[in-house]
């Protein structure tokens, strides 16, 4: 959390020449939504940020408010665009401070971050630490090591000179500023500025002598420029999405047997037992604040649906769902001797009714019925 209002740049105006596609890159799906809307929800979960500022070109507006529409965005304001990229980003800005050109004027931040449409993969760590930084400092960006040797070449197309590859950074976003620094910035932009510059760190340098506070960011702050990174990006997410679940046991004691077992098991799986009845509103924001999205329910003997019901409908208010599916897996743990096989066919049968309800909130429901008569003192899952 910070202590000051911040606001987010999202310059989305760029054509995708370089990716071969008639759609700009920032509207291309995967995973059957628009990339700019995986961007959006990474800036939109985080609280301290007061606003989104969305720049398109003009012809993009009405897919914009679409999109906007269609995944329930909040905290959105849709800017038209400029010719170039600071002429694009100038525009955001301006819907803080000139209520002649626009309708309505926000409420302006003291620190505004200004990140690429098309990096859907910051979190909030390094936002914080940009935020900061810039409050700090007038002005932060993100960085990675270069990769490449960078050369020079001379007009005849021979090696001029090469670089020394340790003392350079590529510049990266997000990038993060003063309000009032980065305004003046491009108040005395040139010409020339606005149509050939793209770095907005090394515009605060040139008009307002600000020195930038550089942060080391993660690999992940790559740009999709490619059409093959779109694939690479569904894979980073489909990874992202596997990679952990929880398992809520309730206080049962062999429920929470069980779903020790189950974390043993999983051993491709980074598992948290949540040993606390669901219930609880602290169960459902562990599992929203730490983006849980396979999630599996252990009941024993007696399913009350109501409550299953009402976990369906807890997620359902929180933003897991907004973009990637959550996957909620019921096992029912019959111990009863008592009970028939026949009732829990019908229980389970009324649990595939509330699934095809919660697939339309992007909610996979699953049941599994597990007989298993207690005919001894201790649980052994081997046995089953």
């Amino acid at each position: 959390m910070v202590g000051f209002p911040v606001a987010v740049v999202l310059p989305a105006g760029g054509s995708g020449e370089r990716m071969g596609l008639s759609t700009p890159k920032q509207f291309c799906d995967f995973l059957e939504r628009p990339l700019i809307s995986f961007t959006i929800e990474a800036f939109e979960r985080i609280n301290w940020i007061q606003s989104i500022i969305v720049v398109v070109a003009k012809e993009c507006i009405d897919l914009m408010r679409a999109i906007i529409h269609k995944y329930s965005h909040k905290r959105i304001t849709l800017v038209t665009g400029g010719q170039t990229r600071h002429r694009s980003i100038f525009n955001g800005l301006k819907v803080f401070t000139d209520s002649q050109v626009y309708d309505y004027k926000l409420t302006k931040p003291e620190v505004v971050i200004i990140h690429d449409a098309v990096r859907p993969f910051v979190e909030e760590d390094l936002l914080l630490k940009i935020a900061t930084a810039a409050k700090d400092h007038g002005a932060a960006g993100a960085t990675r090591p270069l990769v490449s040797t960078v050369i020079a070449t001379t007009s005849e197309g021979c090696l001029d000179h090469s670089l020394e590859r340790a003392k350079y950074r590529a510049s990266e976003m997000p990038q993060a500023f003063l309000f009032d620094t980065i305004y003046q910035a491009y108040q005395q932009c040139s010409d020339y500025d606005f149509e050939y510059g793209t770095e907005c760190l090394q515009l605060v340098l040139q008009n307002c002598r600000s020195k930038a506070k550089l942060i080391e960011g993660p690999p992940t702050l790559w740009k999709v420029t490619f059409k093959r990174d779109l694939f690479a990006a569904e894979s980073v997410i489909k990874e992202s999405l596997s990679q952990k679940a929880c398992v809520i046991t309730g206080v049962e004691q062999d429920a929470v047997q069980l779903a020790h077992c189950l974390e043993k098991t999983f051993t491709q799986l980074k598992v948290e037992v949540m040993s606390t009845p669901v219930g609880e509103v602290s169960c459902i924001q562990t599992i929203s604040a730490k983006e849980y999205r396979n999630i599996i329910y252990v009941i024993v003997n007696d399913t009350d649906l109501q409550e299953i019901k009402q976990i369906v409908e807890s997620i359902g208010n929180t933003s897991l769902p907004i973009l990637y599916p959550v996957v909620l897996i019921m096992v029912h743990l019959n111990m009863s001797e008592s009970t028939p096989f026949s009732n829990n066919m019908d229980e389970l049968g009324a649990i595939r009714l509330l699934a095809k309800e919660a697939k339309q909130k992007n909610i996979l429901v699953y049941g599994l019925l597990v007989n298993y008569p207690k005919v001894c003192t201790s649980y052994n899952m081997r046995k089953s």
